[in-house]
C-alpha cells in the first residue's frame, strides 16, 4: 500500500478537531511557534540569530558549522516535526503504531529492509566531522521538542507523543529519500520475467535505452541497449498465442519515477559572464512540501537553498562560490540475488564457499487499536530475503542503501567548495542517492558529474536476477575519480532530465531503464538558440510546456481521420487540429493525444507480453523508453503484428482512437473534444494527507486546486495531479540577489500558521520569488545554556 494512501485512510483531520473538540483547537493554536524572541539552545558555543522574512524563511547566523546545524535542527522541529516523525516511522516500518490496522501491510513490507539496523551502522561509520554536525542537529531537534509545551495539531488528533530524535532517525529520513529515488526492485523483476519468457530479439526490441531525442554528455554516442528492428516473426507468434485472451499483461504507459530537470549555463551564454544553475526537482506533491528553505551563515560559509527536514544538509542551492542542482540518475544500484536453497534444510543456501545458514531475527509490529504481530525476517550474506519469490525462486536484495559505505553526509562539505574541482570532488565522494549534478562557479565556468555510489559488478551487468553462488559479486563501488565529468563544454551549457547521459564507451554500467530524453532535448534546443541569458529567462524555461513529443500522435490522428465519416473520428480530427503544440491549462486537443497514446501503449504491449503475466501475475511492463518500440510498431505496421483480430493496423488504430474519444467524453462530459481544455484533465490538488476522508477539512488543510499547465514527463514543466516541481531554483553564485527560488505550500507544516500556504500562489502561477530570504520581519535570538 502506498504511503499516501495509508495516511488518507487514517480518517482524522484538523477540521474534525475544530468541530468536535473546541478545547483542543485552543491547544492547536497554542502549538504555533513564536517567530521572534529569545530562547536557550543548549550546546551552542556562541549566541546565534535567526531572522525570518515575510514568508517565514530563516536566515541563520552562527559561529560554526555545528552551531548552524544545531539551529537548523531546532527550526526543522519547530516547523515540521510531524513530517519528520512520519518520515522516520515510514522508513522504520512503524506507521501502524499511530495509524492502526490500515498501515500494517506497509510496515510489514518495510521491516524487510531493516532500515533501522542500516541507519545505526551508517551512523557508527560516519567520519568525525559528519558525526559532529549530525549530533549537533539532533540536539537542536530535541531542544525544540523539549521546550514545546503543546504538540503539533496532527499529533494532538492522533493522540501520541513523539519519541526524542536520534542520530539514527536522521539516517532513516535519508534512507527514505534513497528508497523514493533509487529503491525499485520491480524493475529487475520486470526484466527478469521478460528474459525468462520472451524470445531474445523481442526482449531487446522492447527494452532499448534510446529514443528520437537521445542526448548524451559523455562516453560516445553508442548505446548498450540500441534500437532494434521490429522482430515481426517472433511478435506474430506471440500474438497468435494471446489474441483470444480477454486480458494480457499490465502496462504502465507513463512510468513517472521521481525525476527532475537541471541545467547550467556558462558565462559565454549569459548577459554579463556569470554562470547560472537552474533546477526543478519533481516529486510527489503534498502538504507540507518536502523541502524547507533556509540560509545558513557560519564562518566564511553562506549556504542558501533547500534543506530536507530530518537531515543536517543543504540539498540544493549555492554557497556563494558554487551553485548546484540535482536530477535523479535512474541508476541500477540494487540486485535481486537468486538463492539456491538446500533441498532438506529450509534455511540453508549455497554460497561460493559452500552452504550457509540464513540469519533470522524476530520483530514485533505494533498496531494501534489492533493485535500486535510477530515478524520472522531472514537475511543472507548478500542482504535481506524478499517476501515475494521471483519466478518461484527466493531472492535476496543487495542494495547500496543498505551498505555501511553506501550512505553518508558528505554533502556537508559543499560549504567549503570554492571551485569546480573541489565541488566535483565532494560530489563524487558523497554517499547520497545517485544523482546527476550540474554546477556553476563565480568565474563563469560550469560542470556536470555524478554523485552517489555505483556498484562494480563482477561477471554480470545487473539487469536481470541471477545466482551469486558461482562467484558473481560486487567488488566495491566505482572509484570516485572514475565517475564521469564534463567541464565547460563548447556549446556553453549542460542539461539533464533523468535521461541517459552516458554512451557505451564509458566503462561502467550505471543503469538500464532511463527516462525518455525529450525534456533534456528541449532544454538543449532552447538554450542553443539563446544568448545573453539571465535568471529570469531561465526561470521562464522551467515553465515551458512545448511538446514536440506528441506531434507524432497528432499527425497519426490527422492521417487516420482525413476522410472519416464516423462522428467520433471527425471529432478526433477537429481536436487534433485544435492543438497549439503546448500543454498549457487552456490548450485544446492535447487531452485526446495523451489519452490515445496511453491506450495504444496499453493495448499493444499488453498482448505482446501476455506470457510474462502468465509467468508472474504481478508483472507490469514499465519501460521508460517504451516509446521507441511503440512508434516502430505503429510506423512499420507489419503484417502479423496487429494486436487485435482485425488483421488491419488502420482498423486497429481507428478503433483505439474511437475508444479514447468515448472515454474522454464520458469522463468530462465534453460536448466537443476540441473544446476540452488540458487543465480540466490535468487538475492539480496539493493535499494534506488527512483531508481525503474529511472533505470538509480541505479548505483548511489543502492548497487550492488549479488547472495544471504541464505534463507527465514530455515537456519541461512537469506537473500532474500528483507530481510536479517540488521547488524551482535559478541562481548564479555571487549573484544571489538576482536568483529565484519557490516551492508549493509554505515553510510551516502547521495549518494555522500564516506560512502554511503563502508560497503556493507563486508556485502555482509560475511567479518567481527571491532566492535569498528577504528583509527580516522577526528575529529569534538563541543563546547557549548558562
Amino acid at each position: 500500500m502506498k504511503f499516501k494512501h495509508i495516511l488518507y485512510l487514517a480518517g482524522f483531520g484538523i477540521l474534525a478537531l475544530a468541530t468536535y473538540a473546541g478545547t483542543r483547537l485552543e491547544k492547536a493554536a497554542a502549538s504555533l511557534p513564536a517567530a521572534g524572541g529569545e530562547s536557550v539552545l543548549p550546546g551552542l558555543t556562541r549566541p546565534a540569530t535567526v531572522e525570518f522574512d515575510r514568508l517565514g524563511i530563516p536566515r541563520v547566523t552562527a559561529a560554526n558549522r555545528e552551531d548552524a546545524m544545531r539551529v537548523l535542527g531546532y527550526l526543522h522541529a519547530r516547523d515540521r516535526l510531524f513530517q519528520m516523525d512520519l518520515m522516520r516511522r515510514k522508513g522504520a516500518g512503524r506507521l501502524a503504531e499511530i495509524f492502526g490496522e490500515q498501515a500494517r501491510a506497509h510496515d510489514r513490507a518495510q521491516r524487510i529492509y531493516a532500515f533501522g539496523r542500516a541507519a545505526a551502522a551508517i551512523v557508527a561509520a560516519l567520519p568525525e566531522s559528519q558525526r559532529r554536525a549530525l549530533d549537533a542537529y539532533v540536539a537542536g531537534v530535541n531542544a525544540r521538542m523539549a521546550e514545546q509545551t503543546v504538540l503539533p495539531p496532527e499529533m494532538l488528533v492522533l493522540g501520541y507523543t513523539p519519541e526524542p530524535w536520534g542520530a539514527d532517525d536522521s539516517l532513516l529520513v535519508g534512507l527514505n529519500m534513497f528508497q523514493t529515488l533509487n529503491g525499485h526492485p520491480d524493475e529487475e523483476r520486470m526484466l527478469s520475467v521478460m528474459a525468462e519468457t520472451l524470445p531474445p530479439e523481442v526482449l531487446a526490441f522492447l527494452t532499448p535505452d534510446v529514443d528520437a531525442y537521445t542526448t548524451v554528455l559523455a562516453g560516445g554516442n553508442g548505446s548498450r541497449r540500441p534500437e532494434r528492428p521490429v522482430p515481426a516473426a517472433a511478435l506474430a507468434e506471440l500474438l497468435s498465442e494471446t489474441r483470444h485472451l480477454t486480458l494480457g499483461a499490465a502496462v504502465d504507459a507513463d512510468p513517472l519515477p521521481a525525476g527532475s530537470n537541471n541545467w547550467a549555463v556558462a558565462g559565454t551564454r549569459t548577459r554579463d559572464g556569470r554562470a547560472i544553475v537552474a533546477n526543478d526537482m519533481h516529486l510527489n506533491l503534498g502538504v507540507p512540501n518536502i523541502w524547507y528553505r533556509a540560509e545558513l551563515r557560519y564562518g566564511e560559509a553562506v549556504m542558501s537553498g533547500v534543506t530536507l527536514p530530518g537531515l543536517p544538509l543543504l540539498v540544493a542551492g549555492s554557497n556563494g562560490r558554487i551553485a548546484w542542482g540535482f536530477t535523479n540518475v535512474d541508476a541500477d544500484v540494487l540486485d535481486l540475488v537468486k538463492l539456491e536453497m538446500h533441498a532438506f534444510e529450509p534455511d540453508r543456501y549455497r554460497t561460493p564457499e559452500g552452504w550457509a545458514t540464513l540469519d533470522t531475527r524476530t520483530e514485533t509490529l505494533r498496531v494501534k487499536d489492533g493485535a500486535d504481530e510477530t515478524l520472522v525476517l531472514k537475511s543472507s550474506r548478500w542482504g535481506p530475503v524478499m517476501a515475494e519469490p521471483l519466478l518461484g525462486v527466493p531472492v535476496a536484495l543487495r542494495w547500496t542503501a543498505l551498505e555501511v559505505q553506501g550512505v553518508d553526509l558528505g554533502l556537508l562539505d559543499m560549504d567549503g567548495a570554492g571551485d569546480l574541482d573541489s565541488a566535483m570532488a565532494v560530489m563524487n565522494r558523497a554517499g547520497s542517492p545517485p544523482q546527476n549534478v550540474v554546477l556553476a562557479d563565480r568565474a563563469g565556468h560550469i560542470a556536470w558529474t555524478l554523485t552517489g555510489r555505483f556498484p562494480l559488478r563482477r561477471g554480470f551487468d545487473g539487469s536481470v536476477s541471477r545466482r551469486w553462488s558461482d562467484g558473481a559479486a560486487w567488488d566495491g563501488f566505482v572509484p570516485p575519480e572514475r565517475l564521469p565529468r564534463v567541464v565547460d563544454p563548447a556549446q556553453g551549457y549542460l542539461a539533464t532530465a533523468n535521461n541517459r547521459t552516458l554512451g557505451r564507451d564509458y566503462p561502467y554500467v550505471i543503469g538500464h531503464n532511463y527516462s525518455n530524453s525529450y525534456r533534456a532535448y528541449r532544454i538543449g534546443e532552447r538554450l542553443k538558440q539563446a544568448q545573453a541569458l539571465t535568471e529570469t529567462e531561465l526561470f521562464g524555461l522551467q515553465l515551458d510546456t512545448r511538446s514536440e513529443f506528441f506531434e507524432f500522435y497528432r499527425d497519426l490522428v490527422l492521417a487516420l481521420t482525413a476522410n472519416a465519416d464516423d462522428p467520433a473520428l471527425i471529432e478526433a480530427h477537429r481536436a487534433a487540429k485544435a492543438w497549439d503544440g503546448r500543454m498549457e491549462a487552456d490548450s485544446r486537443g492535447i487531452a485526446l493525444l495523451v489519452r490515445y497514446r496511453r491506450n495504444l501503449a496499453r493495448t499493444i504491449f499488453s498482448r505482446l507480453l501476455a506470457r510474462c503475466n502468465q509467468a508472474d501475475p504481478g508483472f507490469v511492463y514499465a519501460w521508460r523508453e517504451a516509446e521507441t518500440p511503440l512508434r516502430a510498431l505503429i510506423s512499420s505496421r507489419l503484417p502479423g503484428t496487429v494486436p487485435d483480430r482485425s488483421g488491419s493496423w488502420d482498423a486497429f488504430l481507428r478503433g483505439v482512437l474511437e475508444q479514447s474519444v468515448d472515454e474522454l467524453k464520458n469522463e468530462f462530459g465534453a460536448a466537443a473534444l476540441q473544446d476540452l481544455a488540458w487543465g480540466r484533465v490535468n487538475r492539480v490538488a496539493v493535499r494534506h494527507p488527512f483531508s481525503k476522508n474529511l472533505p470538509l477539512a480541505s479548505a483548511l488543510l489543502d492548497m487550492p486546486a488549479v488547472d495544471g499547465a504541464g505534463c507527465g514527463g514530455h515537456c519541461i514543466r512537469v506537473l500532474t495531479p500528483h507530481q510536479g516541481a517540488s521547488e524551482r531554483l535559478v541562481v548564479s553564485p555571487g549573484h544571489h540577489d538576482d536568483g529565484v527560488l519557490h516551492m508549493p505550500a509554505g515553510q510551516s507544516g502547521h495549518p494555522l500558521s500564516p506560512h502554511y500556504r503563502d508560497q503556493q500562489d507563486a508556485w502555482a502561477s509560475g511567479r518567481p520569488l527571491p532566492f535569498e530570504p528577504g528583509p527580516a520581519v522577526e528575529t529569534l535570538r538563541l543563546r547557549p545554556a548558562p
